[in-house]
């Protein structure tokens, strides 16, 4: 065996060993797969109804409007080329650039309150949209949306807690808290009224020096004065605004006679705004999938994410444009009662 043959045999281990460490590596990169769907009008953990109302007659009946999840790898979570391989052959799942889907130097921390406070956001406007779909009024106001935990304010401001006056001054607009708190002296008690389960409430905080001037440690949203209280009994941690647009037609449908959907199956996705709007989400493909594999009839879909979701595997399940809560809901319910109803589809704007 000559020098040449020598090194090639005794070469195969390294090259093979360099090959698996390759394989093995950490890649920046993010998978997409199906995740679970929760009917939004089921009862909970401990046989408690989802939608929770307060104040106002309801009527539980039939059907079902399930809200979609999709898995994403997580903030601190990268995978190796074995398992991104095994994602980009599954045609159910889709595979993302790293920073595209998370950003640079984000943490599970980050990305957990993050959820968390868009989830809390997403359900005050649900339930805002719904009332005002009823004909109530409702009336924005700033509000607490996260506390951090050991900040100046945590055990003394709470979550959907809505601001009326700080430091005396009134305040109407989340600029209006910032403004109101960044003038008050860090060490210095500051005095809050709160509006907390429909009562003013006092609270005092003493603020901390912040890199802007004084803060006490919260997330600030708008939240609102409703004529009564909904509600939304699901696990925080599923997090994200992308249920939005169904938690506000569950609501509709529980405050209203009769079944929304004709006792049949409907499931959707999209970001709720508080005029009634529905924003584009996040793995659309995904989601159809799920709801489709739930054996959902429809599925509603933000009008950005039509040309994404015309390329997915819906099988036999219609996939409904969905402009705002409004249009969603005459259209199921044109649905319900004509099962060959025309409703607004995601090919019209393909055409368009």
């Amino acid at each position: 065996m000559n020098q040449r043959l020598i090194a090639a045999v005794a070469a195969v281990p390294l090259v093979l060993g360099l090959i698996l460490a390759a394989a093995l590596m950490p890649l920046p990169f993010v998978v997409y797969a199906p995740g679970s769907t929760f009917d939004v009008l089921a009862k909970g953990e401990n046989e408690a109804e989802i939608i929770q109302v307060l104040g106002h007659k309801t009527y539980r009946t039939g059907g079902e409007l399930r809200m979609t999840t999709v898995l994403v790898t997580a903030p601190e979570t990268k995978k190796t080329l074995f398992e991104l391989m095994g994602a980009w052959l599954d045609p159910d799942d889709a595979v993302y650039p790293y920073e595209a889907v998370h950003g640079k130097d984000k943490t599970d921390q980050q990305n957990q309150i993050e959820g968390e406070v868009q989830m809390v956001t997403s359900q005050d406007a649900a339930i805002a949209v719904a009332q005002t779909e009823l004909g109530l009024k409702v009336t924005p106001l700033p509000g607490v949306a996260h506390v951090n935990s050991d900040g100046p304010a945590d055990g003394k401001l709470m979550v959907r807690d809505l601001f009326l006056e700080i430091g005396d001054r009134p305040v109407k607009t989340p600029e209006d808290v910032v403004e109101a708190v960044r003038d008050g002296t860090p060490g210095k008690p500051l005095e809050f009224v709160v509006l907390r389960d429909h009562e003013r409430t006092e609270v005092t905080v003493t603020p901390e020096q912040g890199e802007d001037g004084a803060q006490v440690g919260i997330v600030l949203g708008t939240g609102f004065r409703f004529p009564f209280d909904v509600q939304v009994n699901i696990d925080p941690v599923i997090g994200g605004p992308s249920a939005g647009l169904m938690f506000s037609l569950a609501i509709y449908d529980t405050l209203t006679p009769g079944s929304l959907t004709d006792d049949q199956t409907v499931a959707g996705t999209g970001e709720i705004t508080p005029d009634g709007r529905v924003g584009p989400i996040g793995g659309i493909q995904q989601k159809i999938v799920a709801a489709r594999d739930a054996d959902a009839q429809l599925f509603m879909v933000p009008p950005a994410n039509c040309e994404e979701a015309l390329n997915s595997d819906n099988g036999e399940m219609q996939l409904v444009r969905a402009e705002t809560m409004h249009t969603a809901r005459v259209a199921i319910e044109a649905w319900a009662a004509d099962r060959d109803a025309e409703l607004p589809s995601c090919e019209d704007v393909e055409a368009s």
